[in-house]
């Protein structure tokens, strides 16, 4: 069963996605900051990483850089989501290791979708 982690500081946003996904299948882990996430992602072992961009203390795109510098973490696929549509922040974020870019509000059916590309079974 593929892993995957949830990050945002929004409980209803974690609360939407981890039940699309489980009903997908997915083992999914939730964590409210990016410090939690850094915490839960040696012992969970995510496939994936979905995470907020606008987070207090550690945006997204701090935690995403912070995991892409650890082994177990260096060549999974993060997906950076947001409400945000300027390009110098997509750029920002691929260039800090980001696989994609989701667009809130998220369709059950788009999340379904493009995790199913970025995690082929």
């Amino acid at each position: 069963m593929k892993r995957i982690l949830l990050v945002d500081d929004s409980p209803t946003m974690l609360m939407s996605m981890e039940c699309v996904l489980k009903r997908n299948g997915y083992a999914v882990a939730t964590a409210t900051s990016a410090k939690q996430a850094i915490e839960k992602a040696p012992t969970f072992k995510p496939d994936l990483m979905i995470t907020d961009l606008n987070m207090p203390h550690m945006s997204g795109i701090e935690l995403i850089r912070e995991l892409k510098n650890t082994p177990a973490m260096r060549f999974k696929p993060m997906l950076m989501l947001t409400t945000e549509f300027q390009q110098s922040k997509r750029d920002e974020a691929k260039q800090a290791g980001a696989t994609g870019w989701l667009v809130k509000p998220l369709h059950p059916e788009e999340l379904s979708n493009v995790v199913r590309k970025v995690l082929p079974a």
